[in-house]
């Protein structure tokens, strides 16, 4: 302001003359460089930011009843969420069959959210996809995982899995839940649960999960209570070598998308997984209409 002020008062003189030199011209090419740098170019402007290509895989029906496991309709919802985000860039892709492009996806991508079928398993039906999984989380992609993407009925697959996302439901002994309860927050400063809310849902959680020994920079974000005892359903992952993740085990209901507080763990765990500041209480970046659900 002070710079407009002299750059004015320095432009409306009636003798210029002066101004050609001395220290009043110094002056005001200093403002005008002041004004350019502050008006052209500021730091936080969105065009600064690179973008980020974010790689959301879904699935057909996998058998269960209709509004449950609705992995094609949950990432459609996800790709709306990110659509507000400057310089983000979403590929939805359902990952069927062979799914024989995917290594090539993953190579182009920034970031994961994996919403199928026994993801553990499915990340590691080929040698081929695990490696592209592997060499995203070694160049420091974010990964995400939703629901049964978490998943594996089989104990083999869950280390590598546990490796890349930072939780796993895995094994014969994985424990599941349908019921109401409470969701609450477990942690209160982490910036993915900026704006969340508690509420009472009806959901199947998954719990008792695997977690990686040692769980370094791994936190719980949302909890509940199944059976007298407490249990994270949600968590993040800064990962040892690099690179964050990402895990919720609700989302068995696509009917629960209409929660506010569901959207915005999602959207906001996504932009954490690629390194991008937490919108603070923005409600417009969570909306939804009936024909996104």
């Amino acid at each position: 302001l002070g710079c407009d002020r002299q750059a004015l008062n320095l432009s409306n003189r009636k003798d210029t003359s002066s101004l050609t030199k001395g220290p009043e011209m110094k002056t005001l090419l200093a403002c005008i460089l002041t004004l350019l740098v502050l008006r052209v170019a500021p730091a936080d402007e969105p065009q600064t930011l690179p973008t980020k290509r974010v790689l959301l895989i879904g699935q057909g029906p996998d058998g269960h009843p209709p509004t449950t496991h609705e992995y094609r309709a949950g990432t459609r919802i996800v790709a709306k969420l990110l659509s507000r985000q400057p310089k983000v860039q979403t590929i939805v892709v359902s990952a069927d069959d062979e799914w024989a492009n995917g290594p090539m996806l993953l190579d182009g991508a920034d970031a994961v959210v994996l919403f199928v079928s026994q993801g553990a398993k499915w990340i590691q039906a080929t040698p081929q996809r695990l490696a592209a999984f592997q060499a995203l989380a070694q160049r420091g992609g974010g990964l995400s995982v939703l629901h049964w993407g978490m998943g594996t009925k089989d104990a083999v697959d869950i280390p590598a899995f546990v490796d890349l996302f930072g939780g796993c439901h895995g094994g014969p002994d994985r424990r599941y839940k349908v019921l109401e309860t409470q969701l609450e927050l477990a942690s209160n400063t982490h910036p993915i649960v900026r704006g969340v809310a508690p509420l009472k849902v009806q959901d199947e959680f998954y719990y008792q999960l695997k977690w990686p020994q040692p769980a370094t920079k791994h936190e719980p974000l949302l909890q509940v209570t199944i059976e007298g005892q407490t249990y994270p359903v949600a968590w993040s992952w800064e990962r040892p070598a690099g690179g964050r993740s990402f895990g919720f085990s609700g989302l068995h209901f696509h009917d629960n998308w209409k929660h506010e507080s569901y959207r915005r763990v999602v959207l906001q765990a996504v932009l954490w997984t690629i390194g991008r500041d937490i919108p603070t209480s923005d409600r417009k970046s969570t909306r939804l209409n009936s024909s996104h659900t």
